[in-house]
């Protein structure tokens, strides 16, 4: 239980629901409840199986391009140091994964369940080389079936969270979002300093 508390409140600061709401209400803002509620059924079964197709075969990835875990920690560190940056600011629209051009891509598409919402808006490089060193942290199967089970749960979470967008918007307003993303940006950042400190130590007890 100790496991999968640590490891929900890593993921879900990394990946932050919350702070991918305002883009989602605006991308589906013309939208009918039920092809909304679609939509986020949809992208939560995306996110799921993203999430555990890196979980299961990132490290396979990492050999392959010949990319060790420490340096994974310090470039996935970075990463999401600067995301925890921005939200830090109360940078609550996520323009560091959904740009203008790709916005607008998206109102013409049919489907924006598997992009841009559940990659890159909320499985992005952060939350992946995060996944992906959690895999090679916990070697024991026991510990990784636990993983599994967080990744579900958020999906499950990531889902509710999206039915309820229109109404989460209504009842925390504008500052009441702003106020919650600087406090979620804050917790990421300090992640993203345990990382890139990991990194560097194994880096340099490596070499």
């Amino acid at each position: 239980m100790e496991l999968f508390i640590a490891v929900l409140a890593s993921i879900f600061s990394v990946v932050n629901p919350i702070g991918a709401l305002p883009v989602y209400t605006s991308l589906t803002e013309s939208y009918t409840r039920k092809e909304r509620n679609k939509t986020a059924l949809q992208t939560s079964i995306y996110f799921t199986l993203i999430c555990v197709v890196f979980f299961l075969g990132g490290s396979i990835l990492l050999s392959f391009f010949g990319i060790s875990i420490p340096a994974l920690r310090l470039a996935g560190g970075l990463v999401i140091l600067n995301s925890g940056f921005n939200l830090l600011n109360g940078k609550v629209i996520r323009a560091e994964s959904i740009n203008d051009k790709m916005k607008e891509e998206a109102k013409q598409k049919e489907d924006i369940s598997f992009s841009p919402l559940a990659m890159p808006l909320l499985s992005g490089p952060g939350s992946i080389s995060l996944l992906i060193s959690l895999f090679s942290q916990h070697n024991s199967w026991d510990k990784r079936g636990i993983i599994l089970g967080v990744l579900f749960t958020l999906g499950v979470i990531v889902y509710l969270l999206l039915l309820s967008a229109p109404l989460i918007a209504k009842l925390l307003g504008e500052a009441g979002m702003k106020a919650i993303t600087r406090i979620m940006g804050f917790i990421v950042m300090a992640i993203a300093c345990q990382y890139i400190v990991s990194g560097a130590m194994s880096l340099i007890a490596k070499y």
